[in-house]
């Protein structure tokens, strides 16, 4: 259920984006909203962006894992439903809820303890740096592996960077409660035919008064099934090209909104599926941002998920890696470790140079991005961003698919077992390469930054 504190259906005209821009402004760059500065602390001389509060965080967050995630971890293996990346499912094909009520209450509490969302702006100070939040993103994927302890960092369920564009009276009533994990959220910008192409989509909002009525039909949605508040781009001019979107927050549980079926996926954790809007009405203030700045707005959700696999890569791969060189030291051909085979000793090699480089790459990307006129999360980005941003994908889609093949081969006909954590991680490595912009895309958008 949202949170409450907020009168609904208010016919308030429209607030002004949290940027501080006026209604009508022409101007051609927004930054990022109030309170999304960059945070300032010394640096620490390993690597770009880890600064004393990145250490503090990832120490206590560590603790966290040890002793709040633990627990629920032992709890949930004793109840027989599966595991957070390999969940039982429902008779409907989602998600069994009791892993996803597990899920919640590790987001609850992550938030409860000031660790779940660094990444935007809140009662714990100013949001970290993209730099900052890579090795922040490490550390957690690194030591959950495949556990609970990832939903303690905020996934797309989570609070992110387009919501912070919102007016005064959906912070209150939708954001600050996604920040408290106290909401999940879900992205809908996907139709059945529509992906990539997002000018292309179908779903469309028409005035009421001070109010929008929304018809439409989403797919592919993550978190479909569970969520409380939902972002919607939509169609509200057409023919604007990308003036023609804007972005809604939609009331999952109101009038017109409709859950549709699962849609089972190679993840194959019951967590996407399908919406329907059918004359849903729409209050003014849960405008996102300007009518018109959808399109922007879309655009910065989704780079928020291709920044964030620097470090989901970089984590993953390095236990990857680990896991394939305790392997290679401990199963043993003709009574020797398969190590000492050369074919071997290079795969994992190759899995080191993967890991090490896309690291390295995602790290000085990071800092590119952060350096941009209004940063990363800026209202339209800086012609410079989308190279950026396609790069970052791109390089870890690429070195994270290696990385996981090889792993899978070092296992050998363990790493076939469906479940195990190589197994896995090759179904999420391949499925990485079509959300967010497949990296055909990509390509093209760094061949336009290059050509400009």
């Amino acid at each position: 259920m949202a949170a409450s504190g907020v009168p609904r259906g208010s016919s308030a005209p429209l607030r002004a984006a949290a940027t501080g821009v006026p209604r009508g402004s022409s101007a051609p760059l927004r930054a990022a909203p109030a309170g999304v500065s960059r945070g300032s602390s010394a640096p620490l001389p390993a690597a770009p962006g880890r600064t004393e509060r990145v250490e503090h965080h990832r120490e206590r967050f560590g603790t966290f894992l040890e002793i709040e995630i633990g627990p629920l971890e032992e709890e949930l293996a004793r109840q027989d439903v599966g595991t957070p990346f390999n969940p039982h499912l429902d008779e409907a094909g989602r998600m069994h809820p009791a892993v996803w009520e597990a899920r919640r209450e590790a987001q609850r509490r992550s938030a409860a303890a000031g660790l779940y969302a660094p990444h935007v702006p809140g009662a714990h100070g100013p949001r970290f740096t993209r730099p900052e939040m890579q090795h922040v993103e490490e550390f957690v994927y690194h030591r959950s592996g495949l556990g609970l302890g990832l939903a303690a960092l905020a996934w797309t369920e989570g609070p992110n960077d387009a919501v912070e564009y919102c007016t005064p009276a959906a912070r209150e009533h939708w954001v600050d409660p996604l920040k408290r994990a106290e909401i999940t959220a879900a992205f809908a910008n996907t139709e059945p035919s529509v992906g990539t192409d997002v000018l292309a989509i179908s779903t469309h909002a028409r005035r009421d008064g001070d109010d929008w009525i929304l018809d439409g039909h989403k797919a592919w949605i993550t978190n479909a099934h569970f969520c409380d508040v939902i972002q919607v781009t939509a169609v509200t001019e057409p023919g604007a090209g990308t003036r023609s979107l804007t972005m809604f927050l939609v009331d999952a549980n109101a009038p017109g909104v409709t859950r549709g079926r699962d849609i089972p996926t190679m993840l194959d954790d019951g967590l996407t599926g399908e919406l329907h809007f059918d004359g849903v009405r729409i209050p003014a203030e849960d405008v996102v941002g300007e009518p018109g700045d959808g399109f922007a707005l879309a655009m910065t959700w989704i780079n928020w998920r291709r920044m964030i696999r620097g470090g989901m890569c970089a984590g993953w791969g390095q236990w990857l890696l680990e896991r394939a060189v305790d392997r290679a030291r401990t199963r043993t051909v003709g009574g020797r470790p398969i190590a000492e085979q050369q074919v071997v000793a290079h795969m994992l090699a190759d899995m080191d140079a993967d890991v090490y480089t896309a690291r390295a790459a995602s790290l000085q990307l990071q800092v590119d991005l952060e350096a941009l006129p209004g940063g990363p999360a800026a209202v339209p980005l800086d012609p410079a961003g989308p190279r950026l941003m396609s790069l970052l994908k791109v390089v870890n889609d690429e070195a994270f698919f290696r990385v996981a093949d090889r792993a899978m081969q070092v296992h050998g006909g363990a790493g076939l077992r469906k479940g195990s954590p190589e197994e896995k991680l090759f179904r999420i490595a391949r499925n990485l390469k079509i959300p967010a912009g497949t990296d055909e895309i990509q390509r093209n958008a760094i061949a336009r930054g290059l050509l400009r």
